[in-house]
């Protein structure tokens, strides 16, 4: 009887790990919101590094976050690692690319809790009654991310994550008017 439950268990795992294999690995996710300030306001918060801990919701998670910037802030090249709580998890930050008042693309390497590399990038597009602020995030979760997104929403997780960063910066920037 044993032998015939450990059979069972062993198959579902093996289905389980089966089902999980053949999920897509690659993940986009991206959120927008519409900011009442000209991108030349909006620009200096999100190709700054040092100014992070004003809106993102990943340093909110952890006011104790040990962060260490090297090379020029706001440059292509720039650096920011940093080590912080489960929750914020810790890895490093590199600008890769800047079209000034347009686009910043960053590049995520994440060593905890999971290693992952991701881009990361951040548009401004004038409107006419502001700036449209989109953040988005890709990249492979190999078999990790594509375990996690059977046992959890990361759309949705990540998602909120972007919204709470959009409305801190939105609130940021517009009361500084």
């Amino acid at each position: 009887m044993l032998k015939k439950i450990g059979l069972l268990i062993l198959t579902l795992v093996l289905v389980f790990i089966g089902y999980v294999s053949t999920r897509e690995g690659k993940f986009y996710y991206e959120r927008n919101g519409l900011i009442e300030a000209s991108p030349e306001r909006i620009f200096p918060h999100i190709s700054n590094f040092k100014l992070g801990h004003e809106w993102s919701p990943y340093e909110k998670m952890d006011p104790n976050m040990k962060k260490t910037f090297t090379g020029s802030d706001g440059e292509v090249g720039s650096v920011m690692e940093f080590e912080g709580n489960m929750d914020s998890g810790s890895g490093k930050l590199e600008i890769l690319k800047i079209v000034p008042n347009e686009m910043v693309e960053i590049r995520l390497t994440m060593l905890k809790p999971f290693y992952g590399v991701n881009l990361v990038t951040y548009k401004l597009t004038p409107e006419e009654k502001g700036t449209r602020f989109s953040w988005s995030m890709s990249g492979d979760g190999g078999f990790m991310g594509k375990l996690m997104t059977v046992l959890i929403d990361c759309e949705a997780m990540v998602g909120g994550q972007f919204n709470q960063g959009i409305t801190s910066l939105k609130a940021l920037v517009e009361n500084k008017q």
